[in-house]
């Protein structure tokens, strides 16, 4: 870095006609909507916890994001600062410097997944009841760390984005579902790696959307063809969306107790089988000895 950069970063007398500092050197909001926290590369290093000089070494190895220059002066945000604490708490878990390099880039990758986990999609009317009862959750790299473990590679996040599981907004994570979110962990710490959990959502989810494809079809020609028929054109009446509405709220707990039920036998039986397969095959082998 030169030396004239360095020094302007270090130099506490400049400020520019857009923004005025208070006493600790912050920056006050300004009217184009920028972070309202702003920090010379000092401040932010004290703020972070770290050495000016490893500042710069992130930087320099591309962990954080250029930050905002006016001139001579670079400015740092809020946004650096999280990044910095994210990178301390992922070293304190023991990854390696470049580990975490290739963790971020993943995390910088998920900002191409789309609009928010397509919970909020153009096709959704608020007048019509969502059919999912799935709550999100917001975690930090860090949080997300603490569920999984060393299990959290570039990879499985990668796999996360593509099945849906995650996405970004800002310098968090939003998983999908805070069921699906404790049931992965629980399958991880139970002993089963994340890439195999993955795996196992990706193939639940297809089964999932055949079986949403089946009960839709059900719906559409023996409860609304009528209706669906005979709609002009746009958005529907109001006694259309009321008669859908009604329709999707008494039938959402007939379909989840509908799979439930063949789940829980289907696991019966798979079970039963598992555990009568290898009584026999222990058998056998007790008698060829």
């Amino acid at each position: 870095m030169a030396a004239n950069e360095t020094s302007s970063e270090h130099s506490g007398n400049e400020t520019s006609r857009e923004h005025s500092t208070d006493e600790a050197g912050q920056r006050r909001p300004r009217q184009d909507g920028r972070p309202t926290r702003e920090f010379r590369m000092a401040e932010l290093a004290e703020e972070a916890g770290i050495t000016v000089r490893t500042l710069r070494f992130y930087r320099e190895r591309k962990l954080i994001p250029p930050p905002r220059r006016e001139g001579r002066i670079a400015w740092y945000n809020e946004h650096h600062l999280a990044r910095l604490r994210t990178i301390g708490a992922l070293l304190e878990r023991g990854h390696t410097l470049g580990g975490i390099a290739d963790l971020l880039s993943a995390f910088e990758a998920g900002r191409d997944v789309g609009e928010l986990l397509g919970l909020q999609g153009d096709l959704q009317s608020p007048l019509l009841p969502p059919w999912s009862e799935e709550t999100p959750v917001r975690l930090t790299p860090e949080q997300l760390v603490d569920h999984f473990s060393r299990d959290i590679t570039p990879e499985n996040l990668s796999t996360s984005f593509d099945i849906g599981y995650l996405a970004i907004d800002g310098d968090e994570f939003v998983h999908i579902s805070r069921r699906l979110l404790d049931a992965s962990a629980e399958l991880v710490n139970s002993g089963i790696p994340l890439a195999a959990v993955l795996e196992a959502g990706r193939r639940v989810r297809a089964h999932a959307d055949a079986l949403a494809d089946l009960f839709t079809t059900l719906i559409r020609t023996h409860l609304l063809a009528d209706v669906l028929d005979h709609a002009a054109p746009g958005p529907g009446t109001a006694q259309d969306l009321d008669r859908i509405a009604r329709t999707i709220e008494g039938l959402r707990p007939l379909s989840k107790g509908v799979v439930e039920a063949e789940l829980s036998m289907a696991m019966d039986r798979r079970i039963r089988a598992e555990l009568e397969g290898r009584l026999r095959r222990k058998g056998q082998d007790g008698e060829d000895r």
